[in-house]
């Protein structure tokens, strides 16, 4: 098969969950003997014509110096090289800038589209922008040839809203076999002495909710709060919460040795994400073993099924932080653990995906 990838900035990742994907994706296709090309912005760091048997395609990418609007102009340059190109099928990662180009898409190729999260329901964006994403969304719905939901609750959304069918195929993670004590000494915690949240500042991912209970419940054991807080809704937390000498404000952690061990070693790792599909960070916190306490909705449920608490608002937060230890919750890591190398290791993943293609082409 001649196989595009269309969506990301490129690859290797240097950004985000689908630009890891398309890294992985891409090179177990050519190592299975498919001829794959992935499209790179082309400012991106990696500039050489192919990376792990994947040819690399770069096109203009003006967002560095137009915004958002760039990432528009970037995906029409994309779509329109894919109609000299003579592809089987386009893989497209996403919708947000690029389903307004879909009449423009060939017309040889199946167009199989990863529908992402519901970005319509981002609270981060305006009034008008969740308007147009919702629309985006439709468009790629209605015009796509075959649509991928990488979470149960997103799949169950495609087909109440467009009464369009999904294949279910999550997102993946490398399980977590190495813990280093000494790693998590340079962080002033102690092994299964600290809680953690981890996210982006965002308020769908009820970072307030979580240090709302805390404070509530009184507990005065470290909480490690991770993610670029350098925001508008960074700064009204630390305002609300800078007090609290408890709860730390660590910033953005990237190097991932150190975050699997900050999880395999904390007490309880609250995951508030609440938009959505199957989540990234969360798999690896079930990759890393840590005990989970997750914001409750369809998402995150559909990854953990009974293998993890949840809550709903700060009070039963505080509840939890006053009831639940990790070691009195083992098998439930277990599990999470369990379901890391059985359903969402990246092979299979991998394996689904190709195996969903070959699928859609017998059907053309």
């Amino acid at each position: 098969m001649k196989i595009a990838i269309l969506g990301t900035r490129g690859v290797p990742n240097y950004y985000g969950g689908f630009e890891q994907f398309a890294e992985y994706f891409s090179a177990y296709l050519a190592d299975k003997g498919h001829e794959v090309y992935v499209y790179n912005s082309h400012n991106h760091p990696y500039q050489e014509k192919m990376f792990k048997g994947a040819y690399i395609i770069h096109q203009h990418d003006p967002e560095y110096k137009m915004g958002t609007f760039g990432q528009f102009i970037y995906d029409y340059n994309c779509i329109m090289d894919s109609r000299k190109r003579d592809f089987d099928i386009i893989l497209q990662l996403g919708y947000t800038s690029s389903s307004i180009w879909f009449f423009l898409l060939p017309k040889k190729p199946l167009i199989i589209s990863n529908m992402d999260g519901l970005e319509w329901k981002r609270s981060k964006y305006s009034a008008p922008v969740r308007q147009f994403l919702k629309f985006a969304e439709r468009l790629a719905a209605v015009s796509s040839d075959y649509l991928i939901a990488d979470s149960l609750g997103i799949q169950k959304s495609l087909k109440k809203r467009y009464g369009k069918e999904s294949e279910y195929i999550a997102y993946g993670a490398y399980p977590f076999e190495n813990p280093h004590e000494d790693l998590i000494k340079e962080y002033f915690v102690e092994k299964g002495n600290y809680n953690m949240v981890m996210a982006r500042f965002e308020p769908e991912n009820n970072l307030d909710m979580v240090l709302e209970g805390v404070v509530k419940s009184e507990d005065k054991t470290p909480i490690l709060v991770i993610g670029n807080h350098q925001t508008k809704y960074g700064a009204y937390l630390k305002d609300k919460f800078g007090a609290y000498t408890h709860i730390r404000f660590m910033g953005g952690i990237y190097n991932i040795e150190h975050l699997d061990n900050l999880r395999y070693f904390s007490n309880i790792y609250f995951h508030g994400h609440s938009v959505g599909g199957t989540n990234p960070s969360l798999l690896e916190a079930m990759a890393s073993k840590a005990f989970i306490v997750a914001h409750n909705n369809d998402f995150n449920k559909g990854v953990l099924k009974n293998n993890a608490y949840y809550f709903s608002n700060p009070e039963e937060v505080a509840n939890i932080l006053k009831t639940l230890k990790k070691s009195d919750n083992l098998q439930l890591v277990e599990n999470n653990y369990k379901a890391i190398i059985e359903d969402f290791n990246w092979e299979k993943i991998n394996g689904d995906y190709l195996q969903f293609f070959e699928k859609c082409l017998a059907k053309k």
